[in-house]
């Protein structure tokens, strides 16, 4: 189990859960929350780094949203500056998963000195994702009508949460290289359900905003891209553009992963983050 901690800065009052020991490495996601069980993307980390998992604003304990733009990229960002000055971290680590992996490349391209390296998987630099004919969000991917109805229910908060469970599951199993595998990769209790307001934000507001493609070259911590070789949510194009652009970066393949590389080649994923 995780450790909560309340960690209170100048910006607000933030959930955390801690595990492991060793150099500080920071979690989080734009639209998840978290709680005691942790993350199945965070867990391997805890071997190797003292992992601090955050629940951004709006997610979990931490203080709630007060403005639209407490739930973009900048706000978030200094959020985690101010958790990692209440902390008395110098510099640590970041990894981030699918939105958070985005969120990671902007922080570094903010707050560099603040970090020591960084781990981004199933990411894109830019909107251009959701226009690839390969990725689920484009509007002729035969995966695209229903994905809609499932992301209506998601955002919805009126939704029922079995509704909301079910429609996660099957946006899952569509994120999957074997789907039949679902129950299997997911047996183990974990956290990281999506907060209906801030996935709509990161949706509709966010992502059509964002584009730092041209700014990556800026980034020199060292830094590691992980990509499904068959991710139908970030085409894994995107992935190997993030690492030409990076100067200090080394692409990972995974060739039999959709978007969770981390339990669909689970011993892989955890041999990566043992060296790097």
């Amino acid at each position: 189990m995780w450790t909560q901690q309340f960690i209170r800065t100048s910006r607000g009052n933030f959930e955390v859960f801690v595990k492991g020991s060793g150099e500080p490495m920071c979690i989080t996601h734009m639209y998840s929350e978290y709680n005691y069980y942790g993350n199945q993307f965070a867990e391997p980390f805890t071997d190797h780094y003292k992992v601090f998992l955050v629940n951004l604003r709006g997610a979990g304990k931490s203080d709630p949203v007060e403005s639209e733009a407490q739930m973009g990229f900048e706000e978030a960002i200094k959020d985690l500056e101010a958790i990692r000055t209440e902390l008395n971290i110098t510099q640590w680590g970041f990894a981030g998963y699918s939105a958070g992996g985005m969120l990671g490349m902007a922080y570094a391209l903010s707050y560099e000195k603040s970090l020591t390296k960084l781990i981004i998987c199933s990411a894109s630099a830019s909107y251009r994702y959701v226009h690839h004919s390969d990725s689920i969000f484009h509007k002729d991917h035969p995966y695209n009508p229903r994905l809609k109805e499932i992301l209506s229910i998601m955002n919805d908060p009126k939704a029922s949460m079995d509704s909301r469970i079910k429609a996660n599951r099957e946006w899952s199993m569509m994120s999957l290289f074997r789907p039949e595998k679902l129950d299997e990769y997911f047996s183990r209790p974990s956290s990281g359900s999506s907060v209906p307001k801030l996935l709509h934000h990161f949706a509709y507001k966010e992502v059509p905003n964002f584009d730092i493609t041209e700014d990556l070259h800026k980034i020199t911590i060292p830094t590691t891209v992980i990509g499904g070789l068959h991710d139908v949510q970030c085409p894994f194009k995107f992935c190997k553009e993030i690492a030409r652009e990076i100067p200090d970066s080394k692409l990972y393949t995974f060739e039999e992963s959709n978007h969770a590389p981390y339990v669909e080649e689970e011993v892989k994923f955890a041999q990566v983050i043992a060296i790097i």
